[in-house]
């Protein structure tokens, strides 16, 4: 198929590009480097995104934190401006806490616990990433239309916003 045929099959309320803002993420290696980028990349491949009332994508998204608050600036595929939305990080700060803890439980587990003890620290991790993804799509119900898969692609990249690396 044709590169244009492609583009005309998906939908229009869809992100087409994410950045991080470079001011709300510390410098890390490249491993976390590397979760960033796999992150973003997972979200432009599958996504269900438009502001409420907006139906004329595709959309730009940047990402970071302003004033203690997670900002969501939207824009059009030219790089125009639609929206900006601040969420508070009350919300998120508990949970992104308690899924570090737990990730790195796993990782720690995988090298030493047993099969079933490494699936039971991994259930606990994707119900954790389960209720991030809930909070935000909560969170953003009245400013941004989004599906489940989309929110738990988000909720990534919140959590990137805080990986020190």
């Amino acid at each position: 198929m044709p590169p244009q045929a492609i583009a005309e099959t998906k939908p229009k309320n869809r992100l087409v590009g994410v950045d991080l803002d470079e001011g709300s993420i510390a410098r890390s290696g490249a491993d976390v480097e590397h979760e960033r980028a796999t992150a973003i990349w997972d979200l432009i491949e599958e996504n269900s995104f438009a502001p409420v009332g907006r139906d004329d994508g595709p959309w730009r998204l940047r990402l970071g934190i302003v004033e203690n608050r997670l900002a969501f600036e939207i824009a059009d595929e030219t790089g125009a401006p639609v929206a900006a939305h601040l969420l508070s990080l009350t919300p998120f700060r508990k949970i992104v806490k308690d899924y570090f803890l737990i990730c790195e439980s796993y990782f720690a587990a995988i090298r030493t616990a047993t099969p079933s003890q490494i699936e039971a620290i991994d259930m606990g991790r994707r119900g954790l990433h389960n209720d991030g993804s809930r909070i935000l799509m909560e969170r953003l119900a009245e400013k941004v239309v989004i599906d489940f898969d989309t929110a738990r692609r988000l909720f990534t990249l919140i959590c990137a916003l805080h990986w020190k690396g």
